[in-house]
């Protein structure tokens, strides 16, 4: 998918900040809030200075409204960093390489869908409305959390916008289909989380692969497949559809 300038053109480069992080990085913030011009901006950002790396910039980490630029202290500062960014914020590139889609099976089937009554009551829908909802969403990855392969997609319906519960449950299973607000995030460990679990996934988001160990990166697109409890118990011991 390639970014729109339409956009691009609705953020103001000249009000965008700088914050110093420790010795090493330099947070660049576009926006207080998450809107799609925001997050735009800091692809266009992020795809701008991989393919001209700033002297001394290791890492980039892009988030919801800003971008982490790690670099080498040895070799430059944060001055020097934040003077690179700044000359490329003017051209940032409009355009990348194709988004990649990715299907990503789910089951909606009881034990694998502890919350999907309690969504299903807090939005008025049934179940089934609850499922197809999810089902039709188009979800976009905005940014990785702190667990490895942690996605955060954007694209909840929202007629199934549902809060945060106010406490965490200990041990959920990785694999576990979630959704907060709008939006929605596929565990890859057991951990505790006060979001609502609608279903489980048996497709594996951490590959094993050393050249692309996550399923997908940010700005990629998901769609999710409904599947059976029989289906989910094939493809979770190996198996193919």
């Amino acid at each position: 998918m390639a970014l729109p300038f339409a956009l691009l053109s609705q953020v103001n480069v000249t009000q965008v900040s700088f914050k110093p992080v420790a010795d090493s990085g330099l947070l660049v913030v576009f926006a207080d809030a998450l809107s799609d011009a925001a997050h735009e901006a800091v692809l266009a950002l992020d795809r701008t200075l991989s393919a001209d790396m700033p002297n001394g910039v290791t890492e980039l980490v892009p988030a919801l409204v800003n971008l982490m630029v790690i670099f080498d202290p040895i070799q430059t500062d944060h001055v020097a960093v934040q003077r690179a960014v700044e000359e490329r914020l003017g051209n940032l590139l409009h355009k990348s390489a194709a988004a990649e889609s990715h299907t990503v099976d789910v089951c909606y089937e009881t034990p694998f869908a502890p919350d999907l009554d309690s969504a299903a009551q807090a939005t008025g829908l049934s179940q089934e409305a609850v499922i197809n909802a999810h089902l039709g969403g188009d979800y976009r990855v905005l940014m990785f959390g702190f667990a490895p392969g942690y996605g955060y997609l954007g694209g909840v319906a929202d007629a199934i916008q549902v809060p945060r519960k106010t406490a965490a449950v200990p041990n959920v299973p990785a694999g576990s289909v979630m959704i907060a607000g709008p939006q929605c995030l596929i565990t890859t460990l057991k951990m505790p989380t006060g979001w609502t679990v609608i279903g489980r996934s048996p497709t594996p988001v951490l590959t094993q692969n050393e050249t692309a160990p996550i399923l997908f990166k940010v700005g990629d697109n998901v769609r999710f497949n409904r599947i059976s409890a029989a289906e989910y118990d094939r493809l979770a011991r190996g198996g193919t559809q």
